[in-house]
């Protein structure tokens, strides 16, 4: 796959509907019909949307509705023609695009595609190179070299994707993918705001564009709670958890799930979307819950859907704009 490509991400919540289906098995039935080079569907594991109706799969009472994220990746035409088909479901929910770069500047955002079982040869060279946090996040759905890959009840599903988000310097970065030469990945810019405590860039202040944050914590900390009950509180326009199956942030050593485990201690990723005027509102929350640890990152996107049970619509740029 040769020029420039767009990553597509699109998030919603699993009961809804469409083509008389789960919205989630209608956009990847889309991915596959355009071929897709890659795509992965992942479950969450909480938030909560405009509507501010919590979601976690920790309460059985709040169960209902875990959010979907569904994630492509290929030529921008490709996506452009791929999007246009999602827009016609009528989505409650939302879509944005970010740009697969070759100079990223000082910091990047590093996504690999991997195959089940291959993460953690993924994160042990991201963190063998000292990249600043890796989280491996396990996919149920997608596409690979436009090939549809579907978990199954009975099979290994090996070759159900596994998409790994990692950022840091970008030396660091270029030196890992030396060691993992010939893996499915896309480069894009970041800002790491703060890691561990320690505050490196400043989340974003009012004007620009709409800004992505993710929160990389563990698990076991409880802090994405903290976050997006935080968060609702101060009328944030939704968040997105997403449980890792094995990862690391700052100086921590790769870790995820283990027997015996008394409180789960994979990584988690909170993913926060809005304009830099509410991000500078609520980032305070942010930086309280990760005063002592905890990786977080700023970054532009381009917003095209968002439409939430009829309580808010916007759309922030059309199909076809060229920044992203």
């Amino acid at each position: 796959m040769t020029g420039e490509r767009l990553e597509l991400t699109v998030y919603f919540g699993e009961r809804a509907r469409a083509d008389g289906g789960s919205l989630a098995d209608a956009i990847a039935a889309i991915f596959a019909r355009h071929e897709l080079h890659l795509s992965v569907v992942l479950r969450g594991m909480a938030g909560f949307g405009a509507a501010q109706r919590l979601r976690t799969d920790r309460l059985l009472s709040l169960s209902e509705d875990l959010p979907v994220v569904t994630v492509a990746v290929d030529a921008r035409e490709r996506i452009q023609a791929a999007l246009r088909d999602v827009e016609a479901l009528a989505l409650h929910g939302l879509a944005t695009t970010e740009r697969d770069i070759a100079a990223p500047g000082v910091h990047a955002k590093l996504t690999v595609y991997a195959r089940r079982g291959e993460q953690r040869g993924v994160v042990a060279a991201l963190h063998r190179h000292g990249v600043a946090g890796a989280t491996a996040l396990l996919g149920v759905d997608g596409t690979v070299r436009g090939v549809r890959r579907r978990a199954r009840l009975v099979g290994d599903n090996r070759d159900v994707p596994v998409m790994v988000v990692s950022v840091g310097e970008t030396d660091r970065i270029n030196a890992a993918l030396a060691e993992l030469h010939g893996v499915e990945s896309t480069l894009e810019r970041v800002r790491i705001c703060r890691r561990d405590g320690a505050e490196l860039d400043a989340l974003p202040e009012a004007g620009g564009g709409w800004q992505k944050i993710s929160v990389y914590t563990s698990e076991a900390t409880g802090q994405h709670e903290d976050l997006i009950g935080r968060l609702r509180g101060d009328g944030a326009a939704g968040a997105t958890v997403l449980r890792g199956v094995w990862g690391y942030h700052g100086d921590h050593q790769p870790h995820g799930d283990r027997l015996l485990q008394l409180r789960r201690r994979v990584p988690v990723v909170t993913i926060l979307i809005d304009t830099p005027e509410n991000v500078a509102r609520w980032a305070p929350v942010v930086e309280d819950v990760t005063a002592a640890t905890g990786l977080v990152t700023s970054e532009v996107v381009s917003v095209y859907i968002e439409s939430v049970g009829g309580v808010r619509s916007a759309r922030a740029n059309p199909p076809n704009h060229s920044t992203s």
